[in-house]
């Protein structure tokens, strides 16, 4: 009965679906490794949205946990506010917190452009405009290293001048061997066409932690057919005999939400109002300062009254979340932002509001911790590490395919000597 139900959850959850809706990948011609970045380590960044923390020992995940056992593990890696998925990706890559890069939500709104961004609408995603710093990809390919994106938020765009060498547009109709079956390809491709950075990016677990709650059984059959995809993939890679480095993270981790008393979010009859909800917050960009007032003191009123969130003119958020006008480089928080209280959530419609959601400050709410698992050749062996926020895993990335930057960033080397071997 178990085994029924584990597949007929895989197919709910669009696991095994048709290989034939896959897209093409893109690849830039021209491009190979210089002679000196033959010889670099390679890396596959894996991550597996909406894995927290303690899902490794919730669900027993065998392969993941001989890789603990084995490798650098840290006890939780704390995600940045807004804990959402392309925010925590490309701060993953880039080193910076979402208000200085620039992707402050799933959905955004830029009011010098008058454009909105949404992580379904490719031309806003294919733009690089909206994505500020300098991701590890092309960080490693101005410095004539090749990279290989099997999907990650930012990867699709031209950023800093560059795109990964290989890359895929974003599908869910992709099997997961096929794309393991890709992955091995890129690795066996003689030393100047190789790419020696791959990311490789699963929705499953995120998916079923939305649908059905952080804790449900779905979650747990999502979780171990990640952790067999993983085991999968080391296995394929293995056969190329190349000494190949794994980061395994997730961008954030799931709660269970109050899906009886949604947050309504707020509507205005001004054209010249724009309002942009990302689930846990919500922010509100005026043009009129009577009006901006109007509704902060309305809304205030409110949160007061219901207890179920937050209200803050930009410049009076408090320093935790970093999303002030103090940090927001690139404009995209609004006036009037609006914070979600757990176990509450924003709704558009006020009727149903998913079991499981994420968004909140870490805080605050704990179950938005992620994690963080290092093994390979250049990894240390056997040892876990006190929690650290997301910011700090670009700069392991560049130490570890040797890789030089000059810019700034707000993380830091702390995890270099704790995760790297000497060399």
């Amino acid at each position: 009965m178990l085994q029924i139900r584990f597949l007929l959850s895989l197919l709910f959850l669009g696991i095994f679906l048709p290989i034939s809706a896959q897209t093409e990948e893109i690849k830039v011609p021209n491009r190979t490794n210089s002679t000196a970045q033959t010889e670099k380590p390679y890396v596959i960044l894996i991550s597996v949205d909406g894995f927290r923390d303690d899902y490794f020992d919730r669900f027993n995940t065998p392969f993941l946990n001989q890789m603990r056992a084995k490798g650098v593990v840290a006890e939780s890696m704390i995600p940045s506010f807004p804990s959402v998925t392309f925010p925590n990706h490309y701060t993953l890559v880039t080193g910076l917190i979402p208000a200085h890069h620039g992707v402050v939500g799933n959905s955004m709104y830029d009011p010098k452009s008058e454009n909105f961004y949404s992580i379904r609408n490719k031309e806003a995603v294919q733009n690089p405009d909206w994505y500020g710093g300098v991701p590890i990809w092309s960080l490693a390919e101005s410095q004539q290293m090749l990279t290989a994106c099997y999907y990650w938020p930012g990867s699709e765009a031209p950023i800093a001048g560059y795109y990964p060498t290989y890359r895929y547009p974003y599908s869910e109709r992709k099997s997961v061997e096929g794309r393991i079956a890709r992955v091995r390809e890129w690795l066996e491709l003689p030393k100047a066409e190789r790419p020696h950075l791959i990311t490789f990016y699963m929705p499953e677990v995120d998916h079923a932690g939305h649908r059905y709650g952080p804790e449900a059984l779905e979650t747990e059959f999502a979780a171990k057919f990640a952790d067999a995809a993983i085991q999968k993939l080391v296995e394929a890679v293995n056969k190329t005999g190349l000494p190949v480095n794994y980061i395994f993270v997730s961008d954030h981790g799931m709660t269970a939400v109050d899906t009886k008393q949604p947050i309504i979010v707020p509507k205005t009859d001004s054209e010249e109002t724009k309002i942009v909800s990302s689930g846990t917050y919500v922010s509100i960009f005026t043009k009129d300062k009577k009006e901006k007032d109007s509704l902060y003191n309305t809304l205030k009123k409110e949160s007061q009254v219901t207890k179920q969130f937050s209200v803050y003119l930009k410049e009076e958020v408090p320093e935790k979340y970093q999303f002030s006008d103090k940090e927001d480089k690139h404009n995209r928080i609004g006036d009037i932002v609006m914070i979600a209280q757990s176990p509450y959530y924003f709704s558009r419609s006020g009727r149903f509001v998913s079991p499981g959601a994420h968004g909140y400050l870490p805080e605050d709410t704990p179950d938005m911790n992620t994690v963080f698992l290092a093994w390979g050749p250049d990894i240390q062996d056997s040892k876990t590490i006190k929690p650290f926020k997301n910011t700090h895993v670009f700069p392991l990335l560049a130490a570890l395919l040797e890789l030089d930057y000059d810019f700034g960033i707000d993380g830091d080397d702390r995890l270099i000597p704790l995760v790297l071997k000497q060399r």
